[in-house]
């Protein structure tokens, strides 16, 4: 199964290490799912964590480790040039929905304007994707879901 994390679930998981976000980073550590990436989500995720007040939070370090984690392990996918069929409110979606469509692979994400597409897209939220995971045949969270 392959997934796209919204940027929002990868620095969720970095602020709440036992939320469900970081649940779901250490699924995929575990080898429960594959992430793609691409070089627009990697972009704006290390946009965001340069930003003053998540950088308060998350130190450089971090980030920068969290990037090279990402660069490193997960499938990389160029960019669709097309724009999605199915397009967000937010504009700034569209790249991640155009991404999981091409790559056939279920977006991660707890932006309520993605979210709201799950009738016509396949997007989870974490925890949603979580009970997916455990449904599938493994506990991607030690034993508790």
């Amino acid at each position: 199964m392959r997934a796209v994390l919204d940027p929002n679930v990868i620095i969720s998981a970095l602020l709440s290490p036992r939320g469900a976000s970081a649940q779901v980073l250490r699924a995929w550590m575990e080898g429960a799912y594959e992430v793609v990436a691409s070089p627009l989500l990697v972009e704006e995720l290390d946009r965001v964590l340069a930003y003053p007040k998540i950088r308060k939070r998350i130190g450089r370090a971090e980030a920068g480790e969290v990037i090279r984690l990402l660069r490193r392990s997960a499938q990389f996918s160029n960019d669709p040039t097309d724009p999605p069929e199915v397009r967000s409110v937010d504009p700034g979606d569209d790249y991640l929905i155009a991404l999981a469509a091409e790559v056939r692979a279920v977006i991660v994400s707890g932006d309520h304007h993605l979210l709201s597409l799950r009738h016509r897209i396949p997007v989870q939220s974490p925890n949603e994707f979580l009970k997916f995971l455990g449904a599938e045949g493994g506990s991607p969270d030690g034993g508790a879901s």
